[in-house]
């Protein structure tokens, strides 16, 4: 055999038949051995024992491409805590930007003046018991 047919991939992408579709356990190790066992996050060597999981290099949010992005060559491995705090600071990325593009264009809920658990206020301006 020639360098090009062993470079060649044997077998066709995993690509989930939705968004929420869980990778299957060959699938991960796949993209374990593709990425040399380096957390994609920290970029240190994932050592036995320590917990990891598949993490979405471009959020399944922002894939632009054809379909989703819950496929195999958007996948890399992450170590567990690291992983958890990159989605929670995405998330509060996420959160300001939501907010303010719903302020720009109107679309976001008008808050309440009054906010009181046994208060409410009538059509007329009138604060009254609930």
């Amino acid at each position: 055999m020639t360098d090009t047919e062993w470079t060649r991939r044997q077998t066709p992408e995993w690509i989930g038949a939705s968004p929420d579709s869980k990778v299957p356990d060959h699938v991960r190790q796949r993209v374990f051995l593709r990425h040399g066992g380096v957390c994609h996050i920290a970029r240190r060597k994932i050592r036995a024992g320590e917990l990891w999981e598949m993490e979405h290099v471009v959020a399944l949010r922002d894939w632009t491409g054809p379909g989703h992005g819950n496929r195999e060559s958007n996948l890399a491995p992450a170590l567990k805590d690291k992983h958890r705090e990159k989605t929670a600071r995405e998330a509060s990325d996420r959160a300001v930007t939501d907010r303010k593009f719903g302020k720009h264009h109107g679309t976001r809920a008008k808050r309440s003046s009054l906010t009181h658990p046994t208060l409410k206020r009538t059509m007329s301006g009138e604060v009254i018991p609930r």
